[in-house]
Formats: structure tokens, sequence, C-alpha cells
């Protein structure tokens, strides 16, 4: 049976539409082969996470994140859906956390509770809101800028008390040291600013500079590869060997076109003995007399057997002229 063109078109195209569907369901972290459940996560801010981010329980990966919606117009909360597509038993009293790294790649952590009863399909997980790594680090840093303020303060009051004793020059001198570290405090301050200091925006790049390491880690693997064997095979060539033997055909080149030019030689003859030029032209000169004189007189060749009586004038001395021979004095006689 014959399929006609239409039929054709109209299969490839449901199959393109559904590859289409299979694959943008995948990239959005929906499994297509494997059965799935969905959890569901309430969070008051979700920044770094998106879309098909892994789902981790202890390291291992056991779903994506499927979406990302507001729980209502003033904003209160974000759901974030789960796509679990391993069956593990999860206890009910779990809690859910967003966790980032230097390498730039955000995951959702599931720390697994202790409860006897666990999640089923369509369960909402307890969130857990932890800081991110700027966040972290900032907040370090924070008790630590409290206790050398305190202290500051504390050596001011001491520095005062002592100061009456000394003279008003070196008062004048404790109070420009003091200014300056006012200054160098507030510089401190705008390097930790989250969002405009120094500090943040290095972390920031430093987060992004590692995640494209980390994207494109199959690609730098390959370059390596691909020098190594690029090495491995120069290693592997004989090349003082090759160099010997080129170094040897040079020399026998020149011994051959020394013996050439020093008429040494079949070759050296043919290509410098003139009386050989000049014989080879006699007789090329001759073989086209004698042609030229067989198409004019064919009767004397043949003896008359196929042309008719023999040709008994006399024959050519001198080549007729044509695109190549020119009778000599030919062209003034035209003139």
């Amino acid at each position: 049976m014959k399929i006609s063109n239409e039929t054709k078109v109209g299969a490839l195209t449901a199959i393109a539409i559904t590859l289409l569907i299979l694959g943008f369901n995948f990239l959005k972290g929906k499994p297509i082969f494997e059965k799935s459940f969905k959890v569901y996560t309430i969070f008051q801010t979700v920044e770094g996470l998106s879309v098909s981010n892994s789902v981790m329980i202890n390291g291992l990966q056991v779903g994506k994140v499927y979406q990302m919606r507001e729980t209502d117009k003033n904003l209160s909360g974000i759901l974030v859906t789960l796509n679990l597509s391993k069956s593990i038993n999860i206890p009910k009293n779990s809690v859910a956390r967003i966790s980032g790294s230097l390498l730039g790649n955000t995951t959702l952590d599931i720390d697994l509770g202790d409860a006897d009863t666990f999640i089923k399909n369509g369960d909402t997980l307890a969130t857990n809101a932890t800081l991110g790594l700027l966040d972290q680090v900032t907040s370090s840093l924070d008790p630590a800028m409290v206790k050398i303020n305190a202290s500051l303060q504390t050596l001011d009051s001491v520095l005062k008390l002592i100061g009456n004793v000394f003279d008003p020059r070196t008062q004048h001198n404790f109070q420009s040291i003091f200014a300056n570290l006012a200054v160098s405090t507030a510089h401190l301050n705008s390097l930790l600013n989250t969002q405009t200091g120094a500090l943040a925006q290095t972390l920031s790049n430093a987060s992004a500079f590692t995640g494209n390491l980390k994207k494109n880690n199959d690609t730098i693997t390959q370059i390596f590869a691909n020098l190594n064997a690029t090495t491995g095979k120069f290693a592997s060539l004989e090349l003082q060997q090759t160099l010997t033997k080129l170094d040897a055909a040079v020399t026998e080149l020149g011994t051959t076109l020394n013996k050439i030019n020093n008429n040494d030689g079949t070759l050296g003859l043919l290509m410098n003995d003139k009386k050989l030029y000049n014989n080879l032209s006699s007789t090329a000169n001759s073989l086209n007399v004698l042609l030229q004189d067989f198409r004019i007189h064919p009767r004397r060749y043949t003896g008359g057997l196929l042309f008719g009586k023999r040709d008994k004038s006399d024959p050519l001395m001198t080549p007729l002229p044509d695109s190549l021979t020119k009778v000599p004095g030919k062209d003034k006689k035209r003139r």
C-alpha cells in the first residue's frame, strides 16, 4: 500500500510535537518514563532557586523543582512544587531549605525528620529559611564589627582620661588618630554592604565565575584530552631520524644537479649538448618536408596504384609556409 505525502507529513508533525512536549516537560523537571509524585513547600524568598534545580536528600538527587508561583496577590509566600522521582520514605516533620554554594549552583535540600508517618502525594513540607553565602559572611562579620566599635569606644574613653595629662599637641595627634579610625571603619562598613559593597560584588563575581567553570567542565576536559593526545603524537615522532633522511636526500639531489651541470651522465649530455639539439631540429625539419611532400604529391609514393599515374615532379626541398614555418622573403613579396 502506497502512503501519500500528506499522511507522511502528518505523521512527522505528530512525532515532532510529541518530542517537543516531552522535551519541554523534561527541562521543567518532570520525568518522562519514571513514576513520580508532587510535594509542596512555601518559602518567603526563593533567591537563587529556579525551575529544574535538583532536590537533594543527604547529597542524593531525589527529584527536581517543577514549578514556582505566588500564593496570593500580596506575595505573602511563594509556592514551590517538587517533583520527586525516587521512592523514599520522607517523615512528615522533615524540613525543606534552599542551599547555595560558591560554585553557583542552588539546590533544595530536605532535612529528614524522625516522625513515624511519611509524606504522600500532594502533602506540604515545612520550610526553614537559611542564610545565603554572602549573608552568612556578613552575619559572621557583624558581631566582630560590634566588638571592634565597643573596643574603640572604650579606648576613646581611656585616651580621653590620659589626654588630660598630655599637652595640647599630643591631644591633637590622638584626635587625628581617632578620626582616621572612624574613616577606616566607615570604609569597612561600605565594603561589607550586601547591596553595593566591594566584598559582596567580589563574592558574587567569584560565584558566577565558578558557575561558568562548572558549566564548561566537559569542554575543558576535552581540550586537555586533545592537548594530551597531540603532545603524545609529537613525542612518538622520530624527528631526528626524519631530519637525517631529509639531509641525505638533499645531499643526493645536490650531487645529481652537479652531474647534470658538468655534462656527466646521459641527462647532463641531453641538457647541455647543442649538437644533439641541432640534430633533433634537423630531423624534425626533414620529417616536416617529407609529410608535406606526401600530402601534395601522394602519387609519387604510391606508384600510381591509388591516385592514377605516378608523379614524377621534383620533390620538395624546403617546407611550405604555415603557421609555424615561413619561407624567407615571402612577406616582402606580398608587400
